[in-house]
């Protein structure tokens, strides 16, 4: 029904400076959507990872614009998230990621905007929460990028986050329950982790949420300083329930189990395709413990088994990634990094590497991955 991009695009020129870089991401980003008779009303969602999120936001943002016009008639903003996780390539002061959803003939998708005002002041959150919501088939698909919450102290900030998204669902005509997968960013991932579960799983039993979102909850800096949590997500809906399944590995246990309440993996019959969202996945056994401590090489070796054995067990591998993110504690451990996940074929899919602090002091690295399958019976 749509042919789908996901695309990741990083600084070639060691010597332009974060706006000039912005500019030649976006001008790249425009010549791979150009390439498939696209543009830019077709990206639903945007992540820019930043060196310096609190000296290079506007100029970046302002690059944006002059190669992105927003606001034609008829058009919508996707749904961005910008986070300060600095990327391991030394030059770049950003790198972007992004989806893109380009229709067949006679399958065109409709795409929208919601948007809805917050009780915060903060420059971030006068422009208000925004969401992008497509329609393709029967299914619609909700993306929404830096929702943050207020709160006196952690746990309610967090807390709040989860009601602002909400709130946001309710006007796409979804619920909490349609979510199925997270980006929480923290701060201060060693001082805030705690309050961040506490508030995710009060929300949760509050709302009567049995089934956890697939997600990842790492360090990274939103802007502005404002806000210490961060969250991202996407939704599915359809006029029946949605097929939706968790994934499990006997490599790994339930997360809930000790305090963290995502599943590992969740499996989503779309009309379009079956999406694999892996969770951020690390160095943990069968009995939720950190394994290998102090071992780069080792770890990376357990990450990449645990999710190699999540996929297997859904019929897919490798070959089937289409995006991912790895979070790395210390960037001196980068060239290692790279060759393993080389080595296990990574290098041939879009996959952004970014410098940030784990939910355990131990944990040397984490990895999500989300992979598609052609839906039953389809070419």
């Amino acid at each position: 029904m749509a042919q789908e991009l996901f695309v990741q695009c990083r600084p070639g020129e060691r010597s332009l400076d974060a706006a000039r870089q912005a500019e030649a991401l976006y001008e790249a980003l425009l010549d791979v959507l150009a390439s498939v008779g696209a543009g830019p009303e077709s990206i639903v969602s945007e992540t820019l990872f930043f060196r310096r999120i609190r000296e290079d936001f506007e100029a970046v943002r302002c690059a944006r614009s002059r190669v992105i016009a927003d606001g034609r008639p008829g058009s919508s903003r996707p749904a961005t998230t910008c986070i300060g996780q600095p990327p391991l390539d030394d030059h770049a002061h950003v790198e972007l990621a992004a989806v893109a959803v380009v229709p067949r003939l006679l399958c065109a998708p409709s795409m929208d905007e919601v948007r809805r005002t917050v009780d915060c002041s903060c420059e971030a959150c006068r422009r208000g929460v925004r969401a992008k919501v497509v329609r393709l088939g029967d299914h619609t698909m909700l993306h929404a990028g830096n929702v943050y919450g207020s709160g006196r102290d952690a746990f309610e900030e967090a807390y709040d986050m989860f009601r602002v998204a909400e709130r946001l669902l309710a006007d796409a005509g979804m619920t909490f329950r349609n979510v199925v997968r997270t980006w929480i960013h923290l701060r201060d991932i060693d001082h805030d982790y705690d309050a961040l579960n506490r508030a995710r799983r009060a929300f949760f039993r509050d709302c009567g949420l049995e089934r956890r979102p697939a997600s990842t909850g790492v360090q990274g800096t939103p802007f502005p300083d404002t806000h210490d949590f961060s969250l991202s997500l996407h939704a599915v809906a359809a006029p029946r329930s949605v097929d939706v399944a968790r994934m499990s590995t006997p490599l790994l246990n339930e997360a809930w189990s000790y305090g963290a309440d995502f599943s590992r993996g969740l499996r989503i019959a779309e009309s379009n395709k079956v999406t694999l969202h892996v969770s951020g996945t690390a160095s943990i056994d069968e009995s939720g413990r950190s394994v290998h401590l102090g071992s780069i090489e080792a770890q990376v070796d357990r990450m990449l088994e645990n999710v190699a054995s999540l996929l297997a067990r859904q019929g897919a591998g490798v070959q089937d990634l289409v995006s991912g993110v790895t979070y790395l504690k210390s960037r001196h451990d980068a060239p290692l990094l790279r060759a393993m996940l080389r080595r296990r074929g990574f290098d041939g899919i879009p996959c952004t590497m970014v410098e940030a602090p784990l939910c355990r002091p131990e944990l040397l690295c984490e990895t999500e991955v989300m992979a598609t399958l052609p839906v039953v019976g389809s070419a």
